[in-house]
């Protein structure tokens, strides 16, 4: 599976040997769905921009603010004992938990 990419939101591309066309949805939106095909990846890559173009000008018609693919809020579980570190160094370095896990995410340098 592959990602486009367009205007900060990413898309998936599948194909479908059933129907013999390229196929995807954003990613990362819980409350709509923006979904697009082509035969060609540049089809497809027209597709997934229209879909975006559109909902974005639908939203400002109806004046309403975009679902953004990700809030940049993310909930996780971890071990108690993980969480009692975070906290101590957190406390002890005189910053948040969060910053600590923000700048840990930050240097793995996360790619696709």
């Amino acid at each position: 599976m592959g990602a486009l990419k367009y205007k900060g939101y990413s898309g998936t591309v599948i194909y479908s040997e059933e129907d013999n066309c390229l196929f995807g949805k954003v990613i990362g939106m819980n409350k709509n769905i923006i979904t697009y095909e082509g035969q060609t990846v540049a089809e497809l890559k027209a597709d997934l921009e229209a879909g975006i173009d559109l909902y974005l000008e639908s939203c400002k018609e109806r004046g309403i603010k975009p679902q953004k693919p990700y809030s940049g809020s993310l909930n996780i579980r971890i071990p108690s004992e993980v969480h009692s570190q975070l906290a101590l160094k957190a406390q002890l370095t005189g910053r948040s938990i969060n910053a600590i896990i923000n700048d840990l995410l930050k240097n793995q340098q996360l790619s696709i």
